[in-house]
C-alpha cells in the first residue's frame, strides 16, 4: 500500500469518526459480535495462516493465541456496557453547589501495530479494546507473518463496517508513513529499539501512546523450589513459540545447590521436544526469519551447552538448548534472546541475584521458583517489573481480570479487560454548577477577611 492510499485510508477513518457512530453502545455492540463471528469462520485460516509464518500447530495457536481473543472478547462484551456510563464523582468544596461526573469517550483515530511473533493475538486483543472504547483504527501487522496479516485483513474487511477498521500491509515504507500520520492514539508491540521511534514519531503530534516492548526476563530458583516440576513449567515458558516471546524466561539464576538437579531435568525436558522427528519438524515453531536464526546460532558459538545447539537453516528450526556458565560479558548475554536457548547460571546469595537484576533495565517479566513465601514477598517488593509468576511463568497474562504492561524499558502503558478499554479512552470530567449559589471568596475584590475566610474552609 502506497503513501496516497494509507492517508486516504486515514482520512477515511476520520470522516467515519465524525459521523458519531463509534459512539453508541449498540453500534459498539455490533462490531465487536460481526468481528468474533469473523474470527470464528475463518479460525481455520488463521491457523493455517500461523503454520506457515511460523510452523504453530493448531494446538499451540489456540492456547496462546485465538483461546485469548476468545476470552478478551467474552469478557468485554458482558461489561463494556458499564464502563461506558459516566461515573459520578463527589465534588470539593470550591465546587459545592454542583455535581461532577466523568465522562469516558474515545480518542478517535488509533493506530496499532502489531508483531510477528503472536500476530493473531496482539493484534486483534488490542483491537478488541479499542473498539470497545469507541474508537477507529487502522492497524498494521508485521510484515514478518504476512500470511496471518492477510488473514487478519480478509477478518476485518469482510466483518466490519467500511471505515471502522482498516488493515494496512507491507513492510518499513509503510510503517514510517503511518508513523507521520497524526493518529489520536497509538498502541505499539515489539522492540524496546523501534519502540523508541515511535514514541519520538507520536511525540510530534503529541499522539500518546502505549507502547509494549520487551526485555531480558530473568528467572530466580532458589533451593526450596520443587526442581522436577520447575524444569517442567521452564520448559513450558521457554518453548512456546521456540522462545519467540516477550515474556519467555530469558536466563535462569539457580541456587548453587540445586544447580546440577535443575540442569539435569531440564536436559530430559529439552530433549523430549526433538525426541520424535516427526513432531519436531510438524510442531515445533520455526525461527521467524533467516536473519535471527543466524543471530540465535551465533549466540550459541563459544557456550558450554548442556543439550541442543544444532539448527536446521533450511527449517529455520533451533534445537531446545540449554547453556552452562555464560558470562556476564558474553553475547547471548548482552541482549534478549528471544529464542529457545536457555542459560543456566548458579547463585550462592539470593541477595546478588536481586542486587545484579536491580543493576539491568527494568524487565517485562520476572519469574521466582521457591517455597518460601518470605522470600517471594521479597522479590515481589524489591525489584521493580511488568508482571511474573511465582513457580510458573507466562501465565499471569492469560487473564482478562488483570492488567498486563511494562515498566522503563519494557514498555509503558497497559491493556486486557478493562485495563484496554481505559487505555483507548479518554476520560473526561465535566463539572454541571447549580444557578441557585454563589462563593463570592473567588470574586475580585479579595479582601483580608476573604483570605480569612478561604483558609478556613479550603
Amino acid at each position: 500500500m502506497n503513501h496516497k492510499e494509507i492517508r486516504l485510508k486515514f482520512e477515511q477513518a476520520s470522516a467515519f469518526f465524525a459521523t458519531n457512530q463509534t459512539r453508541s453502545y449498540d453500534f459498539r455492540r455490533s462490531c465487536l459480535e460481526a468481528l468474533e463471528r469473523g474470527i470464528r469462520s475463518h479460525e481455520k485460516g488463521l491457523y493455517l495462516a500461523l503454520k506457515k509464518d511460523l510452523n504453530k500447530s493448531e494446538h499451540e495457536a489456540f492456547i496462546t493465541e485465538i483461546s485469548l481473543v476468545y476470552g478478551e472478547l467474552s469478557y468485554i462484551k458482558k461489561r463494556f456496557r458499564r464502563w461506558m456510563r459516566p461515573k459520578t464523582v463527589l465534588p470539593s468544596i470550591a465546587q459545592m453547589p454542583s455535581s461532577v461526573r466523568v465522562h469516558p469517550e474515545p480518542y478517535g483515530v488509533c493506530l496499532i501495530m502489531s508483531p510477528w511473533n503472536y500476530p493473531a493475538l496482539l493484534t486483534l486483543s488490542p483491537l478488541i479494546g479499542a473498539i470497545a472504547a469507541g474508537n477507529v483504527c487502522l492497524l498494521k501487522p508485521s510484515a514478518y507473518s504476512p500470511h496471518t496479516s492477510s488473514a487478519i485483513a480478509t477478518i476485518v474487511r469482510e466483518s466490519l463496517p467500511e471505515g471502522v477498521v482498516f488493515v494496512v500491509e507491507g513492510g518499513r515504507a509503510e510503517n514510517e508513513t503511518l508513523l507521520d500520520l497524526p493518529f489520536d492514539y497509538t498502541f505499539f508491540t515489539g522492540s524496546p529499539t523501534v519502540g523508541r521511534l515511535v514514541m519520538e514519531k507520536a511525540s510530534r503530534h503529541l499522539t500518546p501512546v502505549t507502547l509494549e516492548l520487551g526485555g531480558r526476563s530473568p528467572v530466580i530458583v532458589d533451593e526450596s523450589a520443587d526442581i522436577e516440576k520447575t524444569a517442567k513449567r521452564l520448559t513450558f515458558g521457554k518453548l512456546t513459540n521456540a522462545g519467540q516471546t516477550c515474556i519467555a524466561p530469558n536466563h535462569v539464576f539457580v541456587h548453587r545447590s540445586v544447580a546440577d538437579q535443575l540442569v539435569e531435568e531440564l536436559v530430559q525436558n529439552f530433549s523430549r521436544t526433538f525426541d520424535s522427528e516427526e513432531h519436531y519438524r510438524k510442531d515445533y515453531p520455526r525461527i521467524v526469519n533467516r536473519k535471527h536464526f543466524d543471530r540465535l546460532m551465533q549466540l550459541i558459538e563459544g557456550q558450554e551447552i548442556a543439550v541442543g545447539g544444532q539448527g536446521d537453516s533450511e527449517r529455520l528450526q533451533i534445537e531446545p538448548t540449554v547453556l552452562l556458565n555464560s558470562s556476564k560479558d558474553s553475547p547471548v548475554m548482552a541482549e534478549e534472546i528471544f529464542g529457545p536457548i536457555l542459560p543456566v547460571i548458579p547463585y550462592d546469595s539470593l541477595e546478588d541475584v536481586i542486587a545484579e537484576i536491580k543493576t539491568e533495565p527494568k524487565p517485562l517479566a520476572l519469574y521466582f521458583f521457591t517455597k518460601d513465601k518470605e522470600r517471594a514477598q521479597r522479590v515481589i517488593d524489591e525489584i521493580s517489573y511488568g508482571g511474573g509468576c511465582i513457580n510458573d511463568c507466562l501465565l499471569h497474562i492469560a487473564s482478562p481480570y488483570a492488567p498486563f504492561g511494562g515498566v522503563g524499558n519494557s514498555g509503558m502503558g497497559r491493556y486486557h479487560g478493562v485495563d484496554s478499554f481505559r487505555t483507548f479512552s479518554h476520560f473526561k470530567t465535566v463539572l454541571k454548577k447549580s444557578w441557585y449559589f454563589d462563593v463570592s471568596l473567588r470574586y475580585h475584590p479579595f479582601t483580608e477577611k476573604k483570605t480569612r475566610q478561604a483558609k478556613r474552609i479550603l
